[in-house]
């Protein structure tokens, strides 16, 4: 199993027993699933499962829910990547965007830079929209992946990177 899913998985536990006790952030992110919109705290803190709380951070992160994020982490050949990799906030950035894998991959041998997925599109981006999501742009696990995410060289460095940014974007629970 990849570390990414571990940590997320770490993280349902804490989440779970926070909001078991009804503490304001951890419902505050169950909230993010329809079915707790409009719960009250109370509700909420009887109903919540471990599939509910691995659900919320799949849907924090920019997945449909926990198995689109297990799929996308794991490196499952897919149509659909999420939204982690393109934050909000990330419109300043000028990012070559294509709807298709080939196209993208040429472009990015062609000019340089890192291949990432946003949902069902690609986009072509510089080592500023790198930090931009909180990654170091020489950090070897680029490399080793040849800079191509969804088609990356080696899944075990996709997977550091995915560990890095997943706790970049994820607040901290403390139980």
């Amino acid at each position: 199993m990849y570390p990414v899913i571990d940590d997320l998985k770490h993280r349902a536990r804490l989440l779970h027993k926070l909001a078991g006790r009804s503490e304001p952030g951890a419902i505050a992110e169950l909230r993010s699933l329809d079915e707790f919109s409009s719960s009250t705290p109370e509700a909420i803190a009887q109903a919540v499962t471990r599939r509910h709380c691995l659900s919320a951070i799949a849907v924090q992160l920019g997945f449909d829910g926990w198995p689109h994020a297990l799929d996308v982490l794991e490196g499952a050949r897919l149509v659909n990547f999420g939204t982690l990799l393109v934050p909000p906030k990330s419109s300043p950035f000028w990012n070559v965007w294509s709807a298709n894998y080939e196209e993208a991959a040429r472009i990015r041998a062609k000019h340089g830079g890192y291949l990432l997925a946003y949902l069902r599109q690609f986009l072509v981006a510089d080592a500023d929209f790198i930090r931009h999501l909180g990654l170091d742009p020489d950090d070897p696990d680029w490399e080793a992946i040849n800079r191509d995410w969804p088609n990356a060289a080696n899944g075990e460095a996709r997977a550091r990177l995915y560990a890095k940014l997943t706790r970049q974007r994820l607040p901290m629970l403390e139980a």
